[in-house]
């Protein structure tokens, strides 16, 4: 454990562990205020160069992207011979995967009250540059207030200037076309990601099904989008419009983060303008 983390955080219990390593709660020595600590084992990453510049790559993205309510907060970096230690906010409401599973589907009035703060997190780090490029429900966390709150940036990569970014990263249901063709892609691809979820959440069912990996990326290379009326049939014709723009195939009709905020169809500007009051509204 580094020293300096030792001397400035009280490390408490694990309250989860990934493929590198363990995330803990911690508490300020001074303030005790709750946060958690992602501890990354070096020796697990060492032979693994892409791994290795990623999980680097990180801290330096979140810092970037962070100054929104939306996007989780990073404190502190530390490292010593053995681990990188990243202090980050503390959620402890759960992610936004452990919400869907939790029930068949979702009011649309649910729906907005994740995909409004979802979107403004994304065109925040749009707007920073940085594109997440694994957006999926299970790094959308939530704090205790019910803040909504865009996590884990280990896949992240800066863009600008008009260049194209490239390789396939990603979870497969919620991977856009483009990446999976092996194409050169744009930050767009995170709003396919956040089209899939309102798909999700007002269907129970991904947009794009497969048995396999395989399978999933045939059906969303061909991006064939349905809306069966036995499950749609009183989703209003406003949602299903904006789900056409956001799971568009052809990247230049696509919306943007910014446009699904403040262009959307006809009359989705209204009928899907949230008050921010109403972020913090218990969703379970």
């Amino acid at each position: 454990m580094s020293a300096a983390l030792e001397r400035e955080y009280r490390v408490g219990e694990e309250i989860g562990r990934g493929r590198y390593g363990v995330v803990s709660r911690c508490y300020s020595a001074v303030t005790g205020q709750c946060f958690a600590v992602k501890s990354i084992e070096k020796r697990l990453i060492q032979d693994d160069a892409v791994d290795s510049l990623c999980l680097r790559n990180e801290a330096k993205l979140m810092h970037l992207a962070s100054g929104h309510p939306n996007v989780l907060g990073i404190f502190d970096v530390y490292e010593d011979d053995e681990f990188l230690h990243v202090v980050l906010e503390y959620c402890g409401a759960g992610d936004l995967f452990e919400r869907i599973t939790a029930r068949p589907v979702f009011a649309e009035s649910e729906a907005r009250r994740v995909m409004v703060p979802l979107m403004e997190a994304i065109a925040h780090i749009h707007d920073r540059g940085v594109a997440h490029r694994d957006i999926k429900p299970d790094n959308i966390l939530f704090n205790s207030y019910n803040e909504l709150k865009l996590a884990d940036f280990g896949s992240a990569e800066c863009f600008g200037n008009g260049g194209l970014m490239s390789g396939i990263v990603g979870t497969p249901y919620y991977v856009a076309p483009e990446v999976v063709s092996g194409m050169g892609y744009t930050e767009k691809v995170d709003v396919w990601s956040g089209g899939v979820i309102l798909y999700i959440m007002l269907a129970g069912i991904p947009p794009f099904y497969g048995e396999s990996a395989r399978e999933i990326f045939e059906v969303v290379l061909r991006a064939n989008l349905r809306f069966p009326r036995s499950v749609f049939g009183s989703v209003s014709s406003e949602a299903k419009d904006l789900l056409r723009r956001m799971l568009c195939k052809d990247v230049s009709r696509r919306f943007s983060a910014d446009q699904v905020l403040k262009s959307r169809a006809g009359n989705v500007v209204q009928q899907w303008q949230v008050p921010s009051m109403l972020y913090m509204e218990v969703l379970i």
